[in-house]
C-alpha cells in the first residue's frame, strides 16, 4: 500500500471512528435527557442552547488539542480553576445523570434514608470535589 492510499485509509477510519463514538455518546445524552434535566435542576432553562453549544465546543476543542498535543503552561493556579470547573461539569453532569435515573431517590427509600437525601446528596458532591482536587494537586505533581 503506498503512503497516500495509507494516509488516507487512516484519516477515514479516524473521522469513521470519531463520528461513531461522537454519535453514540450524543445518543446516550439524548435518550437519557441528561441536557434539558441539567437545566431544569439549574433553573436555567432558557439557556439549554449554551449547554449544548458548551458540549459541542468543549468536545471540538479538546479532540483538536488532543491530535496536536497542545500544551499550556501558566501558573498553577490556572490548572486549578480549570480543574474546578471540570469538576463542576461533571459533577452536575453526574447529577443530572442521577436524577434521570432516579437513582438517588430509590437508594434513598431503600436504605429508609428520606430525611438524609440532602446530607447524601451534599457528601457525593464533596467528594467529588475532593476526588477532582486530589487528582489536580496530588496525583499530577
Amino acid at each position: 500500500m503506498t503512503p497516500l492510499v495509507s494516509g488516507l485509509v487512516s484519516i477515514f477510519l479516524g473521522l469513521a471512528g470519531g463520528v461513531a463514538v461522537g454519535g453514540g455518546v450524543i445518543a446516550l445524552f439524548i435518550v437519557l435527557d441528561v441536557i434539558p434535566r441539567l437545566a431544569q435542576v439549574t433553573k436555567t432553562y432558557k439557556k439549554v442552547h449554551w449547554y449544548e453549544g458548551a458540549m459541542v465546543c468543549g468536545s471540538f476543542i479538546g479532540t483538536v488539542g488532543d491530535f496536536w498535543n497542545w500544551h499550556i503552561s501558566g501558573p498553577w493556579i490556572g490548572s486549578g480553576i480549570v480543574g474546578l470547573l471540570n469538576g463542576i461539569f461533571v459533577g452536575m453532569l453526574a447529577a443530572a445523570l442521577t436524577e434521570v435515573l432516579n437513582v438517588l431517590p430509590i437508594l434513598a427509600k431503600r436504605l429508609r434514608m428520606q430525611r438524609y437525601l440532602l446530607g447524601l446528596l451534599l457528601a457525593m458532591v464533596c467528594g467529588k470535589v475532593a476526588g477532582s482536587f486530589f487528582e489536580w494537586f496530588i496525583y499530577r505533581s
